[in-house]
């Protein structure tokens, strides 16, 4: 279990309006929302190792600034999908809730043999990934 992630916080800028998105999202991938507060919301994982993924909303002077991953920080965020069905699922839940889907499903070679991936945005512009298949060595 050493060096696997514990948990990660994302910060978004309304948590009323975020909080949807990841019930729906997180909700498909197994997590549970365990926890709101009035900084913002908690998923958790069953089962062990424990994992959580939390929004927490901004606050200060770059609350209003837009994400952009090309700025040091966070890029994009990819989970494990199980199947190429299983990301096509998600891509369907995903259209139905109205997320901004920025490359449907599709083949990836030039990231592995098998890598077959849906990426996606959260309200906030954040880019997130599910993705079935190896990627290269």
């Amino acid at each position: 279990m050493r060096g696997l992630v514990h948990h990660i916080d994302l910060t978004v800028a309304d948590k009323e309006r975020s909080r949807p998105f990841y019930d729906a999202m997180l909700g498909f991938l197994g997590y549970r929302r365990s926890a709101d507060d009035e900084r913002g919301s908690d998923w958790d994982r069953d089962g062990e190792p424990f994992h959580s993924i939390g929004i927490v909303e901004a606050r200060g002077d770059g609350a209003a600034r837009i994400h952009d991953r090309y700025s040091p920080g966070l890029h994009h965020l990819a989970w494990a999908a199980e199947s190429r069905e299983d990301v096509d699922a998600l891509h369907d839940l995903l259209r139905g809730i109205g997320a901004t889907i920025l490359d449907a499903p599709a083949d990836y070679p030039r990231y592995g043999p098998t890598y077959y991936a849906v990426f996606f945005a959260d309200p906030d512009g954040l880019k997130l990934e599910y993705v079935f298949g190896a990627t290269s060595a």
